[in-house]
């Protein structure tokens, strides 16, 4: 035991020395949840500019114009009865769409013959394009049943009747789980856990390749021979500072106000297994690739697409088999699956059972290979210093 804190002294030592190290593993959950928690702080898109071309110049065109002008969504940013050079302006503009109300729109409208209004969305943001679709939909939607009851009461119907005839129906949308839509509750708590998958991944990466490059893995051969005894040895550090971290990236739902359930025993299981198998997963190739660089590149390889895979953004459904087979096996997929299930859905240990299962399956077989595969290593190099 006295010889074990004597060299998890040294690994502490070995660690702290490494900048490049440190500076990913502390500074980039901390860095990264701060700049991203702010991207999406404003909770959801507004302001998105717009153009009206108004060709009527009509008091009825004047009234749409003044409805988008107070819709929180939109920003009308002018108003012209020519198109004008648009096309030119959208490089530097990047206008979220371009609303044209006809010539004689105000005459058809009174004549019932159905005019139409151009809507031309810009689609190179399709989230921007999709919100400003929603919110121009909304307003020209509101201001035709306006005007349509507004017809068969000046044809002598009443006010209650001429309503209850254009309403067939009424719809009635009750959201759930992030009721305002807010994106920081959306975004965040996938990006931060991809983040430390990743951090834990390139950490991991250099516990044993960096020993083989610079030759202390034969000073550790040489009183240890037990593959089991430096796996605990290197990742004890590590068991030490990852929940300080966790609890960092924790403190990121208070500080943002995300309205998500991630203190409770669900969640502290998803994220022991998480850590396992990143961890495990990190060593194994830090143990396979003798090279700090080649290491980190393909774990690089791994964890880049592995947030987009996930399926936490992107519906599973709409990804090929193929891949979603093989994104199964990256231990984010899985946390992300449960996280959604505890933090939104009240979730208990039985709805994450198959998360539970694929994480404990990836950390098992991940530690069996690394176990046989450093076992080989360390006998290897007895042979030579024999």
């Amino acid at each position: 035991m006295k010889n074990f804190r004597s060299l998890l002294k040294v690994e502490f030592k070995r660690i702290f020395s490494n900048s490049v190290l440190m500076a990913i593993f502390f500074g980039a959950p901390i860095g990264y949840g701060i700049l991203f928690g702010y991207v999406y702080q404003q909770a959801k898109v507004k302001d998105l500019p717009i153009v009206i071309v108004d060709q009527d110049q009509s008091p009825t065109t004047d009234k749409i114009i003044d409805a988008f002008e107070v819709n929180e969504g939109l920003f009308v940013k002018d108003v012209r009865t020519t198109p004008g050079a648009i096309v030119d302006e959208m490089p530097t503009e990047q206008y979220a769409a371009v609303i044209t109300l006809p010539t004689d729109f105000e005459k058809n409208v009174l004549q019932k013959k159905h005019p139409e209004i151009r809507v031309d969305l810009n689609m190179a943001n399709i989230v921007n394009a999709n919100t400003a679709s929603n919110h121009i939909n909304t307003v020209l939607m509101t201001l035709n049943a306006g005007m349509e009851i507004e017809g068969l009461k000046k044809q002598g119907m009443h006010p209650d009747q001429a309503k209850a005839s254009y309403e067939s129906f009424k719809i009635n949308f009750n959201k759930l789980y992030n009721a305002t839509g807010n994106y920081v509750t959306f975004m965040l708590p996938g990006i931060l856990a991809a983040i430390m998958q990743q951090i834990i991944f390139l950490a991991m990466a250099l516990a044993f390749s960096r020993d083989f490059e610079d030759g202390y893995f034969a000073n550790l051969v040489k009183d240890h021979k037990s593959s089991l005894y430096l796996i605990l040895l290197k990742s004890t550090p590590f068991l030490i500072m990852l929940p300080f971290i966790w609890l960092i990236i924790s403190s990121f739902f208070v500080y943002f106000r995300i309205t998500a359930d991630i203190f409770n025993f669900p969640m502290l299981v998803l994220t022991v297994l998480l850590t396992l198998a990143s961890m495990f997963i990190g060593m194994l190739f830090s143990i396979a690739i003798p090279s700090q660089l080649k290491a980190t590149e393909l774990l690089m390889v791994i964890s880049t697409p592995a947030f987009i895979l996930s399926g936490f953004t992107w519906p599973t459904a709409a990804i090929p088999h193929a891949i979603t087979s093989v994104s199964q096996f990256i231990p984010v997929t899985q946390f992300l699956s449960g996280f959604r299930k505890i933090a939104f859905y009240g979730g208990d240990l039985a709805s994450i059972s198959s998360e539970i299962t694929m994480l404990s399956l990836i950390t098992g077989v991940a530690f069996v290979a690394m176990v046989l595969l450093l076992q080989f290593k360390i006998n290897e190099t007895v042979k030579k210093q024999a």
